[in-house]
């Protein structure tokens, strides 16, 4: 990750700026599943790497139901724990992780409870977060902006193809570095809306191997359409 801070040129803040609101017409104001406590969202985006939405649901259910506190979570054995997630993958490694994560947080602040990060700078919060284990940027990211109401943007594998295709970042910038770059061209009030909507775009359209150019809103703003299906220096517009 670099020192510095990345600022996007004023012609990549227009784009974002017209991206945002054409996927906002396109799919409409977005919205997130009932926001969950902190601690809860962070496990729940712990199980989310490397698998679906619904595994991760899936998952994290049974080890509610299994183990209803967190407490029982974090001293339980870890083959129980391991069992309980196993539909969301990577189960031997996310059970001992998720465990890691609760016994480190009872270390430091005595009790299993994040709240108290609301209160942070966003920055504080994502450093404190993103030290331990398994908790990257993206996972801290979610926990401030969906739980907390933190300005932080989120940018998974979906985010950083899409917007590197569109052109709203460099192209060999790294995801780390994509997180600060990203932020700083949507207002803090849009980061969930944002984030969601580019998701969903990557997700249902711009496909990792095939995206799906023809059904597009953003052709006419996108470096990729540009370069690779309409043409460089083409004067069309889609």
């Amino acid at each position: 990750m670099t020192t510095g801070k990345p600022v996007p040129p004023a012609e990549t803040l227009r784009r974002a700026a017209e991206v945002h609101r054409r996927l906002l017409a396109f799919y409409g104001m977005p919205e997130w599943r009932s926001p969950l406590p902190a601690l809860d969202e962070l496990v729940s985006t712990i199980l989310s790497q490397n698998t679906n939405d619904r595994n991760r649901d899936l998952a994290y259910n049974a080890l509610r139901a299994a183990l209803p506190t967190w407490e029982q979570v974090r001293d339980a054995d870890p083959r129980e724990v391991i069992e309980a997630v196993r539909i969301a993958g990577l189960a031997n490694q996310k059970g001992p992780r998720i465990q890691a994560v609760l016994r480190q947080i009872t270390e430091e602040r005595g009790k299993l409870d994040l709240s108290f990060l609301a209160d942070w700078p966003t920055e504080e919060a994502l450093a404190w977060l993103t030290r331990f284990n398994g908790v990257g940027p993206k996972t801290a990211s979610i926990v401030l902006v969906f739980s907390l109401g933190k300005p932080a943007f989120p940018v998974d594998t979906h985010i950083y193809r899409v917007s590197g295709r569109i052109g709203l970042r460099p192209e060999k910038m790294s995801v780390e570095d994509a997180h600060i770059y990203l932020a700083a061209q949507f207002p803090p009030e849009e980061y969930g809306p944002a984030h969601l909507n580019l998701i969903r775009l990557g997700r249902e359209i711009c496909h990792a191997r095939k995206p799906e150019c023809s059904r597009c809103p953003l052709t006419d703003v996108c470096e990729y359409y540009a370069k690779n299906v309409k043409g460089e220096g083409s004067s069309d517009k889609a």
